[in-house]
């Protein structure tokens, strides 16, 4: 439908346009020519969006786009066209499927973004009905692929994609393949004959991630977002396909209800908003019943959707704001709709995840270890309330694969662990002015030639000395996690290191306070207090010397069982990997990665040392108190907590318990987190372990 090259001119002009929309509009903006160029942009992003599922933009741009466009068509309705995106719903089609047309046509939801957008709609909502005070129902917005489906008496007759709002394509048998959607339904019990409902299909975050995991071990490329990857779903040939993403189908909205004789039930038979989602959840339908909330006037409305987006991150699906819907249908009748949206509905949309910018450069950091990352340097630009400058590549097979390129606009996206992400290149934007991305064959710290070991993806710099290295390890061996010397900071080790107090971890103990008194910003009590910092960390136990030491793939809790089976920490020297591995939760990995570094002779010396700057080096056995709360029982924790791991298992020793490191007949209780995998499977088989949440088990340990 577009060449390349008007793409990469739509594609420009999009940014333009962009910057444009906070402008107040004025006789400009009713130029023909102007408006030609901006129905040209939207109507472009949404055939990307609707007919290839492949968008450029991120959602909030396209909507900063689409309002402009309506305040212009609001301050001069004379420029409106019949054509124009305003007056119909964007197009979805393609002819893989039959079309077919919607009993009631899908329209879109009319857009806000802060409190004052939605006081100003229920001012409209509330001129529209005569209502003092409207009773609302708010809901999540889930962001996955719109569908619509269509019942018959009692057996699901029709399945379809909402297409371009009156015309959908049919997909009965993929629908059919969504185990969330019953194949039949008693609504005659209610005098129900036909019945049209409104959806969301999409895949939960953690399917998601095991799709694409599925789909990197058969040398597929991951899926970029949840909604794509359900959009794409959707429309797969084979419905065994689309069974493979293990989608979902959230049923949100009734808009054609009649009985046997053609009478519409929508106001007579049924209600209410929230009456419709409550017959839809009695009859099997998954609806948004668990978060739905009724709520009596706009002031709650707006306190209700401030508590909500802050537990947005924690829902098992991905959402980018709440529905507002008048509940009562008579006041919906009475409010009416516009050629775009319901008045009776607005989504309050939460700040956007996804965006576009210009990658400038590219930085390679050295880690603690050596490796050797790639950091995009972008444009900044304003994502989930964050402003975004720099986001990690990963290594070099991540931008090989997805052919990202210096001076590339680029798509980015804040997913559920909030850590930004680019998704892909926007390739239809490129002018040819873009240059390949080289990686380092040397160090760019100390210009030692790199390497790549066997079955890994990340270049090294395997220089002990590396300047580079030698900060990144003094940074970790100071954190709250591990030493936890309070004073030495990130840029405080930077700058010890630039003036040559500081060569390696050692040098911590014996610093020069009188060259450091001498450093701008640093007093008596400052030095003093660095001084006690310092002092303290020797007595700190075991564990945490192994954890600061930054040992490859040696976690926090791996560290602990490590300690554990010790008594002086150079007892490691002389193990073999057999031995580590003999450890619980101890794989080949973790062994061999123990094993290199306690025969390493300069990390022996680094360690005597320490030994000899009278930092702990031997772990002190602790009996459980016998009469402590937990005393005589044993825990396991599993999944992911809210609170640190370390922090629970002291829990349980602090009150006379014990921690073990796998399921076994000898486990009295299972701690079950987020995610909780095979130990909780293995525990529930048993039959003797009680398994308790995180909740229960701060409750126990509180008494």
């Amino acid at each position: 439908m577009y060449s390349a090259e008007e793409q990469q001119k739509l594609i420009a002009l999009t940014t333009e346009l962009l910057k444009r929309t906070s402008v107040a509009i004025s006789d400009k903006e009713k130029d023909a020519s102007f408006l030609h160029q901006l129905l040209s942009v939207i109507r472009y992003h949404e055939w990307r969006y609707y007919v290839l599922s492949e968008p450029v933009i991120a959602d909030f741009e396209y909507d900063q786009l689409f309002s402009f466009l309506k305040k212009i068509e609001e301050h001069y309705p004379e420029t409106i066209s019949i054509d124009s995106p305003t007056q119909r719903v964007s197009h979805d089609l393609t002819k893989e499927f039959p079309e077919v047309t919607h009993l009631v046509p899908m329209l879109s939801l009319d857009n806000s973004y802060d409190a004052e957008d939605l006081r100003l709609w229920d001012k409209r909502v509330r001129d529209l009905t005569g209502v003092e005070e409207i009773e609302y129902c708010m809901e999540p917005k889930f962001d996955g692929a719109g569908i619509s489906v269509v019942f018959e008496n009692d057996q699901l007759f029709r399945g379809a994609t909402r297409g371009d709002g009156s015309v959908g394509e049919d997909i009965t048998r993929n629908i059919k393949t969504l185990r969330s959607i019953p194949l039949s339904a008693s609504f005659s019990t209610y005098g129900i004959y036909r019945i049209e409902i409104r959806g969301e299909a999409l895949i939960n975050k953690e399917a998601f991630k095991k799709l694409n995991v599925k789909r990197l071990e058969e040398s597929l490329p991951p899926l970029a977002n949840a909604r794509n990857s359900a959009s794409g779903g959707l429309r797969q040939q084979d419905p065994k396909d689309v069974a493979d993403r293990k989608l979902e189908a959230f049923l949100y909205h009734v808009s054609f209800a009649e009985n046997k004789n053609e009478e519409n039930l929508l106001g007579t038979t049924l209600h209410a908003h929230s009456e419709i989602i409550s017959l839809l959840h009695s009859l099997g339908f998954k609806t948004p019943q668990g978060e739905l909330k009724k709520l009596k006037g706009i002031d709650a409305v707006i306190d209700a959707c401030n508590a909500f987006e802050k537990k947005r991150e924690s829902l098992a699906y991905e959402i980018d704001g709440l529905v507002i819907k008048v509940d009562a249908l008579n006041l919906q009748k009475k409010c009416g709709y516009t050629s775009h949206h319901p008045r009776w509905a607005i989504a309050y949309k939460f700040a956007a995840k996804q965006a576009t910018t210009l990658l400038k450069k590219v930085d390679f950091q050295v880690g603690r270890t050596g490796a050797i990352t790639p950091v995009a340097k972008l444009e900044p630009v304003e994502l989930a309330g964050v402003t975004i400058s720099s986001i990690s590549m990963f290594n070099e097979d991540f931008i090989t694969e997805k052919d990202i390129r210096l001076g590339d606009r680029v798509l980015i996206e804040r997913a559920g662990d909030v850590i930004p992400y680019i998704v892909m290149p926007v390739k239809e934007a490129r002018s040819g002015t873009e240059e390949p991305i080289l990686f380092p064959t040397h160090c760019p710290s100390c210009n030692e030639p790199l390497h790549k070991p066997d079955g890994e993806v990340n270049w090294r710099c395997v220089n002990i000395n590396c300047p580079a290295q030698v900060a990144e390890r003094l940074i970790h061996f100071v954190s709250k996690d591990a030493m936890d010397i309070r004073g030495l900071g990130a840029a405080t080790i930077q700058e010890f290191v630039d003036e040559g107090l500081l060569k390696n971890i050692p040098d911590i103990y014996h610093l020069d306070y009188e060259q450091i008194r001498k450093l701008e910003g640093w007093k008596d009590k400052s030095v003093g207090n660095l001084q006690k910092s310092i002092e303290a960390s020797k007595k700190q136990p075991l564990h945490r010397l192994i954890f600061g030491l930054g040992i490859r793939f040696i976690g926090e809790t791996t560290a602990k069982k490590v300690s554990e089976q010790l008594h002086d920490i150079t007892e490691l020297k002389d193990w073999t990997s057999e031995q580590l591995m003999s450890m619980e939760d101890i794989g080949p990995k973790v062994a061999m990665s123990l094993y290199d570094f306690f025969h390493t002779p300069s990390n022996l010396e680094m360690i005597e040392a320490l030994r000899k700057e009278g930092v702990t080096l031997v772990h002190e056995k602790r009996k459980p108190s016998a009469d402590g709360l937990l005393a005589g029982k044993s825990f396991l924790f599993t999944g992911t907590l809210n609170m640190k791991r370390s922090v629970a298992e002291s829990m349980v020793e602090n009150n006379g318990g014990t921690v073990l490191g796998s399921v076994s007949s000898k486990l009295n209780y299972l701690v079950v987190g987020a995610d909780a995998g095979s130990k909780l499977d293995k525990a529930k088989k048993l039959g003797t372990v009680i398994i308790l949440t995180e909740d229960e088990f701060v409750k126990m340990v509180n008494g």
